[in-house]
């Protein structure tokens, strides 16, 4: 029993050690992880542990060779890491972090600089295309990263809210088709900016949804690729716009 508690309490004493480090109230570091300041509280006194994504961007914050503890109560592994950055693997191996960042959708904003790499957590959430039923969308705050993939920080200009959803579905064919991932920026939801992109929208009853963000007179339309399925009205049918597309990618027919 008490192996247990010292091992409980292990990720509370490191995650109060780091808040004293960065010199920070529990305040601060509520604000950086999207929590309250008594959710602090109550993981630096061992309490209640911090969900994956709130220890993935503790890692985040503490740097090597500390990342390591809470990437992997996170779940994820450096081996993980490895296998989507095979190029700095030997810079892994001598115990040297190449310069990336690892986010978690509705994560504090990072300090990027031209040469970073960004880890961008693939989430186990499906979004449909016309015609299906996605997701809901509150999975995007709640799911464990399943995997992560790499990227050059300027193919992700706010990779705090940046995140990976699967598509299901072939009303966007040929552009996405069935079974890519859609890589997709949550902080980006101003539909006067996105007419004409690539978006993901949310309806209560339909849960997640790709297609193309269009506005004909005063009607703003999400419209399929495919012509075979029906375009929907955004504002009389209760969508609304949850982030817009950055890129994607998959696996050629």
């Amino acid at each position: 029993m008490s192996n247990t508690r010292d091992l409980k309490l292990e990720w509370a004493k490191r995650i109060l050690a780091l808040r004293h480090r960065l010199q920070i109230s529990q305040s601060e570091l509520g604000k950086q992880m999207n929590a309250s300041a008594m959710a602090v509280s109550r993981w630096e006194r061992g309490v209640q542990e911090p969900p994956a994504n709130v220890y993935i961007q503790l890692g985040n914050l503490t740097g090597d060779p500390e990342c390591w503890y809470f990437w992997g109560r996170a779940g994820m592994s450096s081996e993980d890491l490895m296998r989507v950055l095979p190029a700095v693997r030997s810079r892994l191996r001598k115990n040297r972090l190449p310069t990336l960042q690892v986010v978690q959708a509705g994560a504090h904003r990072t300090t990027k600089r031209h040469d970073n790499l960004v880890a961008i957590p693939v989430l186990p959430v499906v979004a449909a295309t016309h015609g299906g039923k996605g997701d809901p969308v509150d999975a995007l705050d709640q799911a464990h990263p399943e995997s992560m993939l790499a990227a050059p920080s300027d193919w992700c200009p706010n990779p705090a809210h940046t995140s990976c959803l699967r598509v299901h579905g072939r009303s966007m064919m040929p552009l996405i088709h069935d079974g890519y991932i859609v890589v997709i920026d949550t902080s980006q939801t101003n539909r006067l900016k996105l007419y004409g992109q690539i978006v993901v929208a949310a309806h209560k009853e339909q849960g997640l949804i790709v297609s193309r963000l269009q506005r004909f007179d005063h009607t703003e339309v999400l419209v399929p690729e495919n012509r075979e399925y029906e375009s929907t009205a955004v504002s009389t049918n209760g969508w609304r716009i949850v982030a817009k597309i950055l890129w994607w990618i998959g696996r050629p027919a």
